[in-house]
């Protein structure tokens, strides 16, 4: 029963799906209202005839555009991700549309992707307040002192600004320590290399002679072991014939005898 009750996360996983799809319906809308202002832009002159188009105002809606896909993103791995990871394995090993990412997805992997997706979010929301800083007051003046308008209509402080600077970096230094401690767990469940075999530094053994191996009695083995026997006599032959004790006559001929034993 513990382990059904993973089933429970389903339900979120879909609501996760339903979200996804309020994000697609507000990019249509932002997109439309960006193409209605341009239209306008370049339909209706301005006071002086001509044709104005704010430059700085498509950049915020396109921000505004790329925000939304960043979020949609990130809820993709979370639905993929955590769903593989938490709830059921999706089968789609070898699938051509399969995303690169989900093969070797784990729980730190999708912590660490998590974490660079917010990281970017924020870095789209950073950037939108650096278009309008411009307009920002003296630092002390109050905002109820008449500020200028901006083109988003929103007002923009020293503190808020320096927060949001602040935020973005404890992001990134986030994402760094996650990356950082995945990289150590994968290091310390590394397989430890293979030593290398030990070089005996001494006088060198001399081989057997071929005589001796000749002079010995060799022992009929059992039918079901027969095969074994065969194969570690031949491997000694050649072992033997490789050293230069014995030559490819007495190779072949000793191979002879031992077929024609077994």
């Amino acid at each position: 029963m513990i382990f059904f009750s993973r089933w429970l996360q389903a339900p979120l996983y879909i609501g996760l799906i339903i979200a996804q799809i309020i994000y697609v319906i507000v990019f249509m809308v932002e997109l439309i209202n960006l193409g209605g202002d341009v239209w306008t832009s370049l339909t209706v002159p301005g006071d002086d005839g001509g044709i104005h188009v704010e430059e700085a105002a498509i950049m915020l809606s396109v921000l505004g555009l790329i925000d939304v896909v960043m979020i949609a993103n990130l809820l993709i791995m979370v639905i993929i991700g955590g769903y593989e990871t938490f709830v059921s394995r999706i089968r789609l090993d070898g699938h051509p549309d399969q995303p690169e990412w989900l093969s070797h997805v784990n729980a730190n992997v999708l912590k660490v992707k998590l974490a660079m997706a917010i990281v970017g979010i924020s870095s789209i929301h950073l950037l939108k307040t650096f278009i309008e800083v411009g307009d920002l007051a003296a630092r002390g003046t109050s905002i109820d002192s008449g500020p200028r308008e901006t083109i988003t209509g929103n007002v923009y402080t020293w503190d808020g600004v320096l927060w949001q600077v602040i935020i973005h970096m404890v992001f990134i230094l986030s994402a760094i320590a996650l990356a950082w401690i995945d990289r150590m767990s994968q290091a310390g469940h590394a397989a430890p290399p293979t030593p290398s075999p030990a070089v005996v530094h001494g006088p060198a053994i001399a081989p057997e002679p071929v005589t001796a191996l000749s002079a010995a009695p060799i022992r009929r083995e059992l039918a079901p072991t027969a095969s074994t026997g065969i194969a570690l006599h031949l491997t000694q032959l050649g072992q033997l014939r490789d050293a230069g004790v014995v030559t490819d006559a007495e190779f072949v001929a000793k191979k002879t005898e031992l077929l024609a034993r077994y």
